[in-house]
């Protein structure tokens, strides 16, 4: 199974396109809280969904129960929290949610997980990819940006 990760920030809508369209990828799986933000400009919700499917010839979904809590995302990123306490909480948010029986493997497989952040490095896109590879099994994982 491959899964595709991605962030929209920093990147002009035609080198996001771009990417999303050369990855392979069959969908775009949005796993933010928030999806409606005005910053969010050209990945709000409906707009992305429709460049989608008339740029790349791709679903969008949106699986918020992969998304931290407000309160999680609150404290990290309005209060300046630790990222390793962040992930820890994130990790036992995913473990409680059992994600990797709740979530749809068939939803996932060939899917691009999106989120805000640039890099994965300090995401939860990359969290997520990566306890779903350690409870599924053959997963590869591919960050586009």
């Amino acid at each position: 199974m491959k899964i595709f990760t991605i962030g929209f920030t920093k990147k002009s809508a035609h080198h996001f396109f771009e990417l999303v369209r050369k990855s392979g990828a069959k969908r775009v799986v949005d796993i933010r809280l928030n999806n409606v933000s005005q910053l969010a400009g050209f990945a709000k919700k409906d707009d992305l969904a429709y460049f989608l499917k008339e740029i790349c010839g791709m679903e969008y979904v949106h699986l918020p129960e992969l998304a931290p809590t407000q309160e999680m995302l609150d404290e990290y990123k309005k209060q300046r929290g630790d990222w390793r306490m962040y992930e820890i909480r994130f990790l036992e948010l995913m473990k409680q949610r059992r994600i990797e029986e709740t979530v749809s493997k068939e939803l996932i497989a060939d899917g691009c997980l999106l989120c805000s952040e640039d890099k994965p490095h300090h995401c939860h896109r990359r969290l997520v990819a990566e306890y779903l590879k350690q409870h599924w099994g053959d997963v590869d994982i591919t960050h586009l940006g």
